[in-house]
């Protein structure tokens, strides 16, 4: 199953209702997961542009942007950005590929 990163940022509103009522969101990121096919690998929080990142398994990018388009739709977060991950193997594949592709450089 393709692997996606989900970078997240929630707005103020959230950030003031979690501080009010502090609660671990993973279940309920696990359940929007799982519900969409898919299987959460990893949640974590930092500081930064977004803040946090969910690490995922889910069986395509429809699937993929569902969930984010679910969560996006909740009014909890002001962005989201999901971006497929590739194995070494794919990346090796697409390498193999790409060399045999013809693509012309700008002026040549």
């Amino acid at each position: 199953m393709p692997h996606y990163l989900v970078q997240f940022a929630y707005t103020p509103e959230s950030w003031a209702a979690m501080i009010r009522k502090p609660e671990d969101r993973t279940s309920t990121i696990d359940a929007l997961l799982k519900s969409a096919g898919g299987r959460p690998l990893s949640l974590y929080y930092h500081a930064g542009e977004f803040d946090g990142i969910i690490l995922a398994e889910l069986p395509n990018d429809t699937a993929a942007n569902a969930v984010a388009l679910a969560a996006g739709a909740s009014g909890a977060l002001k962005v989201t950005r999901t971006t497929r991950l590739y194995t070494p193997k794919e990346t090796v594949e697409a390498l193999a590929l790409a060399g045999k592709l013809p693509f012309r450089s700008p002026g040549a």
